[in-house]
């Protein structure tokens, strides 16, 4: 569709160890262009290769099967074509307090996350003193407890005001922006008290990030090894990449003008599904302690297979 490109020809060689070693050394003296890759797949013993071959065919057979049958249900049903769903009042409200409860409690996280770089990074021999246990316990418990105080007010004022315009929340989730749209009450306390509120939350939150960072940089620029400027930013890569994504999200999804509802919901996506799903890949699998765990996992488990 989009031009047209080399056939690329896949050969899956299972437990090939002299194979690929050889043409290793036939690739190092022969420079011409790649055409094809050799796949080597699980290096397990040949008779298991056809258990997980099966294996792997039933379930994608599944995959296949279930939404297949999914799509030929709601296809034949029209009752299932509607993509509407019911919340009751108190599990809207049980929602709207989760979601605000801990998307407060990630933003004070990461403010005490770049303090724990900025302490790492700038006093690295204090560290062990001033980041003690009791402190992170304390930081953690104190991001929670903020979290739970913002949770309570926000979901107490907008669960005050009068809906009655129309059942149909433009969303799929229960939030604040098309909460507002459903109420025939005067909106104006309610947005002053909540931009009052995300004021007290976010600008704390973003200056401790900002100042904690300027600091790590004025010190990085101070380090004469590129490897250890190196070293030092990598360290900080992981928890800039979280905090970009969080607050470009959160921003993004509460300063969308109300007619462009849609983009809104794209950010309110990003965050409730894209930053959970690259927190494990940016803190874990950056961390060099993290990578060799892992690698001596699977060494262990090459070893009994």
């Amino acid at each position: 569709m989009l031009g047209a490109k080399p056939r690329v020809h896949l050969l899956i060689l299972p437990c090939a160890s002299q194979q690929v070693s050889a043409m290793a050394d036939r690739g190092a003296s022969n420079h011409s262009e790649t055409t094809d890759f050799i796949l080597i797949g699980f290096r397990v013993r040949p008779e298991i290769h056809i258990l997980l071959f099966m294996l792997f065919l039933l379930i994608y057979s599944m995959i296949l099967l279930g939404n297949v049958g999914m799509m030929a249900i709601i296809k034949t049903d029209s009752q299932l074509n509607t993509p509407i769903k019911s919340i009751s009042f108190a599990g809207c409200v049980a929602q709207f307090f989760l979601f605000a409860l801990f998307i407060v409690t990630e933003g004070f996280l990461l403010a005490a996350m770049a303090y724990d770089r900025f302490i790492a990074i700038c006093n690295p021999l204090l560290y062990s003193v001033q980041m003690s246990t009791r402190l992170c316990t304390q930081l953690v418990a104190g991001s929670y407890f903020c979290g739970c105080i913002s949770s309570v007010l926000q979901t107490s004022m907008t669960f005050t005001l009068s809906f009655c315009a129309s059942r149909a929340v433009d969303h799929f989730y229960c939030d604040t922006r098309p909460l507002r749209r459903l109420s025939c009450s005067d909106l104006f306390i309610h947005r002053m008290i909540s931009f009052s509120l995300s004021s007290v939350i976010i600008l704390p939150t973003i200056i401790v990030i900002i100042v904690s960072y300027m600091y790590i940089v004025s010190t990085v620029l101070k380090i004469r090894s590129t490897e250890g400027r190196k070293k030092a930013f990598s360290t900080c890569s992981s928890h800039l990449g979280v905090v970009s994504v969080l607050y470009g999200a959160v921003f993004f999804m509460y300063l969308t003008p109300d007619r462009f509802p849609e983009l809104s919901k794209v950010a309110s996506l990003c965050y409730s599904l894209v930053t959970p799903m690259l927190n494990p890949l940016i803190y874990s699998l950056r961390n060099k302690d993290v990578k060799e765990a892992i690698k001596k996992l699977l060494e262990k488990k090459n070893t009994i297979l």
